[in-house]
Order: structure tokens, then C-alpha cells, then sequence
């Protein structure tokens, strides 16, 4: 029983932590309740590349910060555009035997860079923002709607609150680091 998160930084404009980011995928998928027999891929490509997914999944023009490629149950097809719908992984399940192969993430560090600083956050702020973000989208939340993107951006906050801006140990009271 594993959870493998496969993770590649393709760029070289701007250099990410890869081990740091897959670490949160997997914080975040542990806590989302995927446990076992589970892939999936946490890619760091360049402004080019994500700007030809883009395009080609989504019909838009220009890079974007995240895209998200689930894959369906579907055995004919081999996965799906971001933001096409979807149950989530409720609803697929594994062939006996092998792993769930639950999808892709696509994050462009390029494009977080600027979103960082008009967003007045950090780098690694964005990018942490971003892996959350798009693991949440394989796991079939959205933000079609406005009640769809509360949701989703109160747990984004949650998860990023409990396995990003963890305050250090020297700072709390023993009460609090028994928690």
C-alpha cells in the first residue's frame, strides 16, 4: 500500500523545492483521506509549456499559475481537461491489485512568481497556495460557482494553515505541541 507523489521541476526560470512541495501533496491527499494505492504526478514546467496545456485543454490563450488533470473512471480514456467536472476519487477505484492513478498537477513558476507579488505573498507562498489548490481540484472540488469557490478556498485556507504555516515548535506552549 503506497502513496507515490511523482514530482519534477521541467523549469529553470525559477527553481522550486521539489521534496518540500511533494510533501505537502501528500499532507494534503492524507488529509483529504487518500491513504494507499494512489499516484500522482506534481510537475513544475515553464510558461511555453503550460501555455500550449492551456490552450489545448482549457481553449484559453497564455499561461496560467495551475492546471489540474484528473483522471476518470473511464477505462477508455486516459484522463480529462481541468475544470471539465468530475465525482473525484469517490467514485473511482483502483483495479485489484494496482494503483490508482489519481492525476496530474501542473504548476507554471513563472506565472507564480508575479501572482506571488500582486498578491503581496511570498514565493513559496504561491506555490504552496497553487499544489494545494490543484490537489484539491483532483479531488473533484471546483470553483464554478461562488458557493463551490468558498468552499473550496476555506479548505485551501484549512490545509495550508495546518501543513504550510505551521508556526515552529519554539514558539508554542507545551499544550500546544501535544496537539
Amino acid at each position: 500500500m503506497t502513496l507515490d507523489i511523482y514530482a519534477a521541476d521541467e523549469q529553470a526560470d525559477h527553481p522550486v523545492a521539489v521534496d518540500r512541495w511533494a510533501a505537502l501533496a501528500r499532507a494534503v491527499l492524507v488529509a483529504e483521506g487518500i491513504t494507499s494505492d494512489t499516484e500522482v504526478s506534481l510537475l513544475f514546467i515553464d510558461e511555453p509549456s503550460i501555455a500550449a496545456l492551456n490552450e489545448r485543454f482549457l481553449d484559453k490563450q497564455g499561461p496560467t499559475d495551475v492546471l489540474s488533470f484528473p483522471i476518470e473512471d473511464e477505462i477508455d480514456r486516459s484522463g480529462r481537461s481541468p475544470d471539465e467536472g468530475g465525482t473525484g476519487p469517490a467514485s473511482i477505484e483502483a483495479p485489484t491489485g494496482r494503483q490508482l492513478l489519481l492525476g496530474d498537477v501542473v504548476i507554471c513558476p513563472t506565472v507564480a512568481a508575479v501572482n506571488a507579488v500582486e498578491h503581496g505573498v511570498t514565493f513559496d507562498d504561491e506555490i504552496a497556495l497553487l499544489v494545494v489548490h490543484g490537489i484539491l481540484h483532483l479531488l473533484g472540488m471546483d470553483h464554478e460557482i461562488d458557493e463551490e469557490a468558498q468552499r473550496m478556498e476555506r479548505r485551501e485556507q484549512e490545509l495550508l494553515d495546518r501543513f504550510y504555516r505551521v508556526p515552529p515548535l519554539l514558539d508554542q506552549s507545551p499544550a500546544e505541541r501535544a496537539t
